[in-house]
């Protein structure tokens, strides 16, 4: 995988062109998902006519796209090829934002309360990773969640023996090796690593509560011009919570639906969800998207990102890029906001006015 810091220089010339025509007002739109238990609604969302039916109420067309590799989602959301993407809020500051793309947050899906984890052959503890070199996706949540574990017993990534760059697709592949001692990943992959005999988890979300948030992101030139296209994928996305979240034959099929999708079973897409904050009712991801937590968590991931030197090209400091929060306060400059999180709409999920 490129650099983020080459990525954030090339996709801000890249996206020049696109953005004025991205703030017209349009009728058809594309948003683009990767395999994950809270973003596995998306998926069925599509299969089942969800998404058209609310397009249609609004007389638009939503063309929901799966991509494999997370990543590259982000690039080319970033890149004008799509509108929406589903994100961590990390790696939505550090792609499309520290980019110079102004990106919403437009739905706050979840928070990973175990589903990214720590993984180690035998015996051992975070402790003892001093000297080890870790496996995992360079740059992304799963690089957050070692520097937080690390910090915790008080060590840093210089004390170990380095950072291994590892796609996703091969992660599971990497850990049957006998010279890969240590992994970090998130789900589907955490479940099957997990598998194996000689597996243990040593840390995960679980631990940083709140930190590792999934969202759908949206342009926010995009949305601000076409707020149907808004109120579309809010309504959509909130009558598949409703399904999956019931306790009947149909929310049973719509999760078992998404299990075969994600290459598991009910059983194993329910012990994800475990592992998942999901905020199935809108009203608590306004109350979540609202909180004084939330500042305090993308100040520390904004100087985590500024740290490993991925916080927009030539960023001076952590404070780079502004973060606009729903009773309109911001961190970081508040002349470069650039990312924002918008309750509008699941408020109006939440008082039925959608």
């Amino acid at each position: 995988m490129p650099s983020l810091r080459a990525l954030a220089a090339s996709l801000l010339l890249a996206t020049a062109a696109t953005t004025p025509a991205a703030a017209q007002e349009r009728t058809d739109f594309r948003i683009a998902w990767s395999i994950y238990v809270g973003w596995m609604p998306w998926g069925h969302i599509a299969e089942t006519g969800i998404m058209d039916r609310w397009a249609e109420r609004y007389g638009i067309s939503v063309e929901i796209v799966q991509i494999n590799d997370y990543i590259e989602s982000i690039n080319q959301f970033t890149a004008g090829a799509f509108d929406g993407v589903t994100a961590t809020n990390m790696d939505t500051l550090s792609i499309p934002a520290g980019a110079g793309i102004d990106t919403t947050a437009l739905i706050v899906g979840d928070f990973s309360d175990g589903n990214d984890a720590i993984i180690r052959k035998g015996e051992g503890d975070v402790a003892s990773l001093a000297g080890e070199r870790v496996h995992l996706v360079e740059l992304s949540v799963s690089h957050y969640l070692l520097a937080r574990a690390l910090d915790s017993v008080g060590l840093r990534e210089a004390d170990l023996a380095g950072v291994v760059n590892t796609s996703d697709a091969d992660m599971i592949a990497a850990f049957q090796t006998p010279d890969v001692t240590t992994v970090v990943t998130w789900n589907p992959l955490v479940a099957s690593i997990l598998e194996e005999p000689d597996a243990n988890r040593i840390f995960d979300s679980s631990q940083i509560p709140g930190e590792i948030i999934d969202l759908l992101v949206v342009n926010t030139d995009t949305l601000q011009a076409n707020p149907d296209f808004g109120r579309a994928l809010v309504g959509a996305w909130y009558e598949m919570m409703a399904l999956m979240s019931s306790d009947t034959p149909e929310g049973a099929a719509a999760r078992t639906a998404m299990a075969e999708a994600s290459g598991t079973d009910l059983a194993g897409f329910e012990m994800q969800l475990a592992s998942t904050r999901m905020f199935y009712d809108p009203a608590e991801a306004v109350v979540f998207a609202s909180s004084p937590e939330l500042p305090a968590t993308m100040t520390a991931v904004a100087e985590f990102l500024f740290e490993q030197g991925i916080l927009g090209e030539g960023a001076p400091s952590p404070d780079f890029v502004g973060i606009e929060f729903p009773d309109g306060s911001i961190t970081g400059d508040p002349a470069n906001v650039r990312f924002r999180f918008d309750t509008t709409f699941m408020q109006m999920a939440a008082d039925g006015d959608l």
